[in-house]
């Protein structure tokens, strides 16, 4: 189910208050949004928790607002200014340039305000003790980048961009990252995700619908199924029988399974009975040409 995460909500509360609404104690969700920021959280619940982990490796895309002219210790506006000055002249070419080179495979320096841990700690436990520690560059990709909007008469101009990119990129810390190609201290100043998943705005719950829904008892009808989150899966069809063999954990010939494509490197598959039953998580064995079962969902 995908939600709308509220400002001035954890992850957590969004979790814990949608388990209250349903009475449900298996709910996860598929990525860390932080309190201030809004946007799309999809949550997995019952035994769709078991795709939480190949939701989180999707592609995830934001909106977010850069604010030039001054950093702060958390890269956001929320934290303490540790550098600024008066007035930031620039020109909307150099910007735009700059947008640009961010797009591809780039390194980034986990911010200390994060989950990231050093030594059995999290950095974030680490800052709130006012400790800096080094931290190792991490990959990312940015997979589009395209500049929005512009406010170039402020002393402290701001850039609002739209990102799409890869699990793990810090968009504070890419804020901080422009400003920098820029040659000024930069920070983050708003941010929405606007897909997880998959998902996008449309396809999310407020929790006033959540609550609304339950009350009259038309939640149900609204949940997805666990597959929805797997399009970006190769999908099998398999008859009555096979099925049968899958979902006692049978190894299944590739020749068995009709209608699926298998790129080179792609090796997780979506199986279906071939009447749209969703059976389960396969993964290609290239030398013996079988589908193995990784996570079975239903009974043929």
């Amino acid at each position: 189910m995908p939600v709308w995460k509220p400002a001035g909500w954890t992850s957590h509360d969004v979790v814990a208050k949608v388990r209250g609404i349903l009475k449900v104690k298996r709910i996860g969700h598929t990525g860390t949004l932080d309190p201030q920021v809004t946007g799309v959280l999809p949550l997995c619940i019952g035994r769709a928790t078991r795709v939480v982990e190949y939701v989180q490796e999707r592609p995830k895309a934001y909106e977010a607002v850069l604010q030039l002219g001054l950093a702060t210790d958390t890269e956001d506006l929320t934290g303490t200014v540790i550098s600024q000055i008066d007035k930031v002249v620039i020109e909307k070419s150099e910007i735009r340039r700059t947008l640009s080179s961010f797009v591809g495979e780039i390194m980034q320096v986990p911010p200390m305000y994060s989950a990231v841990r050093v030594d059995g700690k999290r950095l974030y436990e680490l800052a709130r003790e006012g400790q800096v520690v080094e931290r190792k560059a991490r990959p990312a990709v940015i997979y589009t980048l395209d500049l929005l909007d512009l406010e170039l008469d402020r002393d402290h101009p701001r850039i609002r961009f739209s990102v799409q990119c890869s699990k793990g990129t810090y968009i504070r810390t890419l804020c901080v990252d422009i400003g920098k190609a820029l040659g000024v201290p930069a920070a983050m100043a708003e941010l929405t995700r606007t897909m997880s998943g998959g998902f996008s705005q449309e396809d999310c719950l407020t929790m006033e619908e959540i609550r609304s829904l339950q009350a009259t008892g038309e939640l149900a009808s609204k949940l997805l199924p666990a597959d929805s989150a797997l399009g970006h899966l190769p999908r099998g069809m398999v008859n009555a029988s096979t099925a049968q063999h899958a979902y006692q954990g049978k190894r299944i010939p590739l020749q068995d399974v009709e209608a699926l494509v298998l790129e080179e490197g792609q090796g997780l598959v979506c199986l279906y009975r071939n009447d749209g039953l969703f059976l389960g998580i396969f993964e290609a064995d290239r030398e013996t040409n079988e589908l193995k079962a990784v996570k079975v969902f239903t009974s043929a």
